[in-house]
């Protein structure tokens, strides 16, 4: 299908969300925003690259560290994104980083009927 980009941080049954949504969906490549504790105890079904953001860090710095991570990793011109776990400085992060590498967004969930685009 395509690139799947993923908060994985709080929020109480978020990572079983996130988890799910590796599982049942079909990605061509999947990135994990997270933080060490993410890193440490999820463990994906399907191989993964973990990016390790401070959010104790500011806005910008978390922007650019997913900037870098990201660029030159992903071919297409619009990825599938899920900020289903996670804050809204995590989610601003994310989207401006993606935003920033010229990337198209598709915002996909775990709905009662599978993986949908909402």
């Amino acid at each position: 299908m395509t690139t799947l980009i993923a908060c994985l941080s709080t929020g109480k049954g978020t990572w079983g969300h996130v988890g799910r949504l590796i599982t049942d969906g079909k990605w061509d490549k999947i990135f994990l925003i997270t933080n060490d504790f993410g890193k440490e105890n999820f463990t994906p079904e399907k191989p993964s690259e973990f990016i390790i953001a401070d959010a104790h860090g500011s806005l910008k710095d978390m922007r650019d560290l997913i900037t870098k991570e990201l660029k030159g990793k992903i071919k297409d011109t619009e990825v599938g994104v899920n900020l289903v776990s996670g804050t809204g400085k995590e989610h601003m992060a994310i989207i401006s980083a993606l935003l920033k590498l010229g990337l198209g967004i598709r915002l996909m969930a775990l709905t009662k009927d599978g993986i949908e685009e909402v």
